[in-house]
């Protein structure tokens, strides 16, 4: 009987055992997200190219699901859990809206009670403002049928005191405007007022082009949100223009939904100008279901036209002192899901490292100059192409030793794709294999019965693997060739991190101390490096990652203030331990 009752307890402990570490178990998720992106409607966009593109997205929390609307999808999608997508298919522009094959660009959204309210962008006074109550599903009706704010990029917010506004511009010479509407009726209650205006004279980070030069244009500023966080308005903006590296997310602060307001001591507050793939402007802060935010933003591929985009998401909060910022650091690694409330100053990052950059590749065939080492040279904007999307076609990755695999991300280029607009019912099929010896294989992703479109595929592997080799064999391409921007293998090699940074020098100039140079000694081992920077010790909320240089010039610095910076170097096995920080007047 005793022997019984031990049995019993202990297989009961085992179940409960086994059952939380099911429940506390953590979803991870890999930037670009992996969405069945629409493909550009229009055809001069797509004189380069056909090509997926969307940008400006909105992510609202809703009746328990989240909800992402971005420009030009002809529909949106929502998730339970921030992994999983679904669409839904739908035209919200009316077909006396005269937007020339438009769709809901750069839209707007609202929660007013138990509703979820939607508009695109226009300057004219006849676009509808959507409403519904059970989003999942395409149900929705019209709130108002002729909106009479005429708003481009626009973003709306509903106070405490039940009070609505809406926020909106984008040019790089009138400012942003907000003006109160009626929360009954939504018609504008007085005329719109200024709100803010760049200032790149003095914020360096503001100077439109890729590095920060001005060049052709001046900066633009775009992409209104606005969150309320202790009693303070955060109103937000993205500058200077999307198509460079530096394109981020600013905010100024204030006491009153209409102002005035003040620039934030760390801006931009959301900026990713390294990495796999770029930028994280014109965006939108929200809170999880858990209460911790977040911040969604454009991520730029720009190849075959400028406003060729993707859409990511990184840990932001606000720090002790009022400060709105993003964790950005390694945000198109892995990173974990919330499971609970959480700390975003705080990393996210599971530590899984890329473990075939710039490795030895193979593959069946080549079309012209998209040569195989471009899909592991960790840049977007550059891909392989096999000559053909048949059956069979394949790349193969040598990771240089026997590593252990914890994820894959898979990123498709569109090479002669066909379709313009959005898409249904269109899939990709392929087989991942791995080896130890790169003779014997077995199955590691098997999607060969994949009816999903899946242009940024994301796969946590359910046990971690062993392997050298990895081997991807197409199966089925939605369009185009079988083209690959990225095949990116995550998890930890088998040697050592390396070693501390030494030497890291920043110059800033005299006359234009907006502009700095930074150099450091390369490290043995190293890979890439990450270069950490802020307005505090305390406060390196911004960083900067870049791949087998010893050198950036950073061209976004505030005029006049002393900034803090800090680097670290990392491998296919882990990250060093950072430099002390140094303080640049």
């Amino acid at each position: 009987m005793k022997t019984a009752t031990r049995l019993l307890l202990a297989t009961l402990f085992c179940f409960i055992a086994f059952g939380s570490s099911a429940q506390t178990k953590r979803l991870t998720y890999c930037n670009p997200l992996n969405l069945d992106y629409g493909y550009t409607p229009f055809e001069t966009f797509a004189a380069w190219g056909k090509h997926r593109a969307t940008a400006d997205p909105t992510m609202t929390f809703f009746k328990g699901n989240y909800y992402l609307f971005s420009t030009n999808q002809f529909g949106y999608w929502w998730s339970p859990d921030m992994l999983s997508w679904k669409f839904v298919s739908r035209k919200f522009v009316r077909p006396y809206n005269q937007v020339k094959g438009d769709e809901l660009c750069a839209p707007a959204t609202l929660v007013l009670g138990d509703t979820l309210l939607v508009i695109g962008s226009t300057y004219n006074k006849d676009f509808t403002l959507w409403m519904s109550t059970d989003p999942t599903h395409d149900t929705w009706k019209a709130a108002k049928d002729y909106f009479q704010v005429g708003a481009w990029d626009p973003g709306m917010f509903a106070d405490d005191d039940g009070r609505v506004y809406i926020y909106h511009g984008s040019s790089n010479t009138f400012p942003l405007y907000g003006q109160e509407i009626d929360r009954k009726t939504f018609e504008p209650i007085g005329p719109k007022k200024e709100m803010i205006k760049l200032n790149w004279e003095q914020h360096g980070w503001e100077r439109f082009g890729e590095n920060n030069d001005n060049v052709f244009l001046t900066g633009f500023m775009e992409g209104s949100w606005m969150n309320k966080h202790n009693g303070k308005y955060y109103l937000q903006y993205g500058a200077p223009g999307t198509e460079g590296k530096g394109y981020g997310d600013g905010v100024y602060v204030g006491d009153k939904p209409l102002g005035p307001f003040k620039y934030q001591s760390h801006n931009p507050f959301s900026y990713k100008p390294g990495g796999f793939a770029k930028g994280a402007g014109h965006g939108a802060t929200w809170a999880d279901k858990y209460g911790n935010y977040w911040h969604i933003s454009t991520m730029v591929v720009d190849v075959k036209n400028n406003f060729e985009r993707r859409i990511g998401f990184w840990p932001a909060g606000f720090d002790d002192d009022g400060i709105l910022y993003t964790n950005t650091a390694y945000g198109d690694y892995p990173h974990y899901l919330s499971a609970s409330k959480e700390d975003h100053l705080k990393s996210n990052f599971t530590g899984w490292m890329l473990l075939n950059y710039n490795k030895p590749v193979q593959v069946s065939s080549t079309l012209g100059a998209y040569v195989p080492n471009l899909a592991v040279d960790e840049d977007i904007k550059t891909y392989w192409s096999a000559k053909t999307a048949n059956k069979g076609e394949w790349m193969q990755t040598d990771l240089g030793e026997v590593s252990t695999i914890k994820a894959i991300q898979l990123n498709y280029a569109d090479q002669d794709a066909t379709f313009l607009g959005k898409s249904l019912g269109v899939y990709h099929q392929y087989l991942i294999s791995s080896s130890i010896d790169g003779k014997t294989w077995k199955p590691l992703v098997d999607k060969r019965q994949n009816k999903t479109d899946v242009p940024h595929d994301y796969v946590e592997l359910k046990t971690a693997a062993k392997a050298r080799y990895l081997k991807i064999t197409n199966y089925h391409m939605p369009t185009g060739k079988f083209a690959l921007s990225g095949f990116r293998v995550f998890g930890k090699g088998a040697g050592a991190a390396p070693d501390s940074v030494r030497n890291l020098i920043v110059l800033r100039g005299k006359e234009e101390n907006r502009n700095s140079w930074l150099r450091w000694r390369q490290t043995d081992g190293a890979v890439g490096y990450t270069i950490y920077m802020g307005i505090a010790p305390d406060k390196l909320y911004n960083n900067i990652m870049v791949y087998n240089v010893n050198e950036y010039y950073f061209n976004g610095m505030e005029k006049g203030v002393p900034y803090y910076f800090q680097i670290e170097a990392f491998n296919e096995n882990g990250i060093s331990k950072r430099t002390k920080v140094i303080k640049v007047e």
